[in-house]
């Protein structure tokens, strides 16, 4: 198996952090932008998109400013990877970003990259911030 390297991306969002946390943290939330449909049975999410189907476990959250789910194997085991939502705010312009970390191969880290702009832009379309 190839080895991921990480890589970060940042999105400013017109929203309040209270508003974002909504679709980054909850299952309906996420189905909204992030996968056809988001299923949790405890810490286990089942993200799901067209043909395929990814599992991962909350592995963190911090109410308000960050969440980040560890991708697991068939027998539910965390692998290393993960990916993190975290909401940034501007202490003095109050301006809000979503920080994004997320692991790809080297050679599609910019294909990785497209993917998770255009399903912002779908997030910023949803609460309205376009």
């Amino acid at each position: 198996m190839e080895t991921k390297i990480r890589y970060e991306l940042e999105f400013p969002i017109n929203s309040s952090p209270q508003l974002l946390y909504q679709y980054i943290s909850t299952p309906s939330g996420l189905s909204e932008w992030f996968a056809d449909n988001v299923n949790s049975r405890g810490e286990f999410y089942t993200f799901i998109w067209d043909d395929s189907e990814e599992k991962a476990r909350l592995a963190s959250k911090k109410t308000g400013e960050k969440i980040k789910f560890k991708w697991v194997d068939e027998d539910n085991k965390d692998t290393e990877y993960y990916f993190e939502l975290r909401i940034l705010e501007d202490e003095i312009t109050k301006d809000v970003s979503l920080m994004i970390v997320d692991f790809a191969i080297e050679e599609e880290v910019e294909e990785a990259s497209q993917l998770w702009r255009n399903q912002v832009s779908e997030l910023k379309h949803v609460i309205g911030s376009v």
